[in-house]
């Protein structure tokens, strides 16, 4: 069993950075991949980046491709979240988690594990 800890979030201006983390517990993160997804109010919870156990392999959903970037340190069962030109529409609850597989997928049934997620909130 692998417990995940969001942290990171905050209030920013629109064009501002902020860096999500995401620390395993218990089970490390060993040979599973991590991704991140959010759901922003009146939603559905969408895929936002993934990456492979072996770090090589990282996917982006088009509405964050070029201003966020997922990263793992293995040897710290943390992995994080990049967030850079930040804009209103980014404002959402992000969720970390993590699936019994090391290739990452868009679709979050395919994640086994997850944070209890972390407000951030883009003001223009």
């Amino acid at each position: 069993q692998v417990q995940l800890g969001n942290s990171g979030g905050g209030l920013v201006q629109a064009g501002g950075s902020l860096r999500l983390s995401c620390a395993a517990s218990g089970r490390t993160f060993s040979g599973y991949a991590l991704g991140w997804f959010r759901q922003a109010p009146g939603r559905e919870r969408e895929f936002v980046a993934g990456i492979s156990w072996s770090g090589v392999t990282t996917s982006y959903a088009d509405s964050v491709k070029g201003r966020f970037t997922i990263s793992r340190d293995n040897a710290k069962n943390t992995g994080y979240l990049q967030m850079n030109s930040l804009k209103p529409e980014d404002t959402a609850i992000y969720y970390c988690a993590t699936r019994t597989s090391p290739v990452p997928r868009f679709g979050d049934s395919a994640y086994a594990y997850w944070g209890q997620g972390t407000q951030v909130t883009v003001s223009s």
